[in-house]
């Protein structure tokens, strides 16, 4: 499948480039820059949401699942974007977001057997961000279910009617030529049927979470055992499109993801950090489960450059070599880094820091608009594509030449015995060798030199630099 070893680049459309003066992103403005991403030697292009949304949670709160937010464009801008995409060898692929709707979808008041009522709060649950996860709604005057913030009703998905709009809408999209989705928050489609409370946690899953969230084992409120037929039924409606799961669970949680997925996002090694013995650990858990695809960064965490710090170019080198799909969040190919946000912010969940538009050039507004961004850019005379294509030992310029040795690479993965701090695989005759640590480390190349982060970083064939990595062939 074309998706094996793909890489597959997001674009957050409110920030990757405005046509129209109004500072705002939008499907126009993506497809004249296409070809920045056919240039990287991407595979495919993945929208986060551009449906009508009144933005409380900035398009993951969807008012209607088949159109398009006139702040974005129009349905035949939606079409052009995808026939330039598919002209160019790139595939489409669009988030989907099946747990919740916008509270202002018409659904809400039309439909009130969508959603999850009760009279009273029925449990302890906690909304992902925060809060209780029951909402009082003054009209009805009963609480209703929402895993997010208020203004995301929770879907009943064991409605069967609720199924039957879900795959109508996944249609309509494939039949517009995408070739995939993306599946927001997919653990929280089917819930415990008797709403029970959730146990106290013993060991939190590691993520930057409200203290009140990461208190409870969420057994409960999120991926029920009968997840299976909240997916089964997806995957009825997509055929052999492409289906990415958003999950953050353990790796040895996933197996009902992955056995009818084809890809779910493997969170444990992006949260793992410059910890060489964690990497070392979740990547060979994650190769060892299959159908795991890589995360670098999105826009809901901390930037891959603001992550790794001065390991940033040697964990670009390890990533973007390991087997299965890789996922590039806008910038990420710059070396962009977390941004200042702005005061008050605009998300609640203070994530405008990762949210920064696209930087072009090194103008005032980075070239994304010519009107006023409706996020302030991010330093642009330091970071952006421009000054990058010039350089060719810049972070863009290793992202364009991993991208191509990618495609060389076997199929057959091995994580190697190597000194601390570092991680080295063999994959397919090539050998990869990262230095996470603050010293040089012994480690003898075999091979033709075929990569090195910086200039000179391969000269010594006994040793892997510090904060470096090289690759070596045959």
């Amino acid at each position: 499948m074309w998706w094996r070893d793909a890489v597959i680049y997001q674009i957050y459309p409110r920030s990757f480039q405005d046509s129209n003066g109004d500072g705002i992103g939008d499907l126009p403005g993506i497809l004249s820059r296409l070809d920045h991403i056919e240039r990287l030697g991407a595979s495919a292009i993945w929208l986060s949401p551009f449906y009508p949304s009144p933005n409380a949670d900035f398009g993951y709160d969807v008012a209607g699942y088949t159109a398009v937010d006139p702040d974005y464009g129009t349905l035949e801008d939606f079409d052009g974007l995808v026939a330039a995409a598919h002209e160019r060898g790139l595939h489409v692929i669009v988030d989907f977001v099946p747990c919740h709707t916008s509270i202002e979808h018409p659904w809400f008041r039309e439909r009130p057997d969508f959603y999850v009522w009760r009279d009273a709060p029925a449990n302890n649950w906690v909304a992902r961000f925060g809060g209780p996860a029951w909402a009082r709604d003054p009209v009805t005057e009963r609480c209703y279910l929402h895993s997010f913030f208020p203004e995301q009703p929770d879907l009943n998905w064991r409605n069967p009617d609720v199924r039957a709009e879900m795959q109508s809408a996944l249609r309509f999209w494939l039949e517009r030529g995408v070739d995939g989705f993306r599946l927001d928050a997919i653990t929280r489609l089917f819930k415990d049927p008797e709403l029970r409370d959730d146990p106290a946690a013993s060991e939190p899953f590691a993520l930057p979470l409200p203290e009140e969230y990461g208190r409870l084992s969420h057994v409960n409120s999120a991926n029920a055992p009968d997840i299976g037929v909240a997916l089964r039924a997806i995957r009825e409606a997509v055929g052999d499109a492409l289906l990415i799961g958003e999950a953050y669970l353990p790796t040895v949680q996933l197996r009902p993801y992955t056995e009818i997925l084809d890809v779910v996002f493997a969170f444990e090694a992006m949260n793992a950090g410059p910890d060489a013995d964690r990497l070392k650990t979740t990547v060979a858990a994650a190769i060892e489960a299959g159908k795991l695809g890589w995360v670098l960064s999105n826009h809901d965490f901390a930037r891959f450059a603001t992550r790794f710090g001065e390991n940033f170019r040697a964990a670009c080198v390890l990533f973007l070599s390991l087997p299965g799909p890789v996922f590039v969040y806008q910038g990420d190919e710059l070396g962009t880094p977390d941004g200042p946000g702005v005061d008050p912010p605009l998300d609640r969940h203070q994530r405008d820091r990762f949210r920064h538009p696209m930087q072009w050039n090194g103008s005032s507004t980075g070239g994304f608009t010519t009107g006023t961004p409706w996020l302030p850019p991010n330093e642009p005379q330091q970071c952006n594509v421009a000054d990058q294509e010039k350089d060719e030992d810049s972070v863009l310029g290793l992202f364009r030449r991993l991208i191509r040795l990618r495609r060389d690479l076997g199929s057959e993965t091995r994580l190697l015995d190597s000194p601390p701090g570092t991680v080295v695989l063999e994959r397919g005759g090539q050998l990869v060798a990262v230095n996470f640590g603050n010293a040089s480390a012994p480690f003898a190349r075999r091979g033709e030199l075929a990569l090195e982060t910086r200039r000179g970083d391969g000269a010594d064939p006994e040793t892997i630099p510090a904060h470096a990595a090289w690759i070596a062939r045959g």
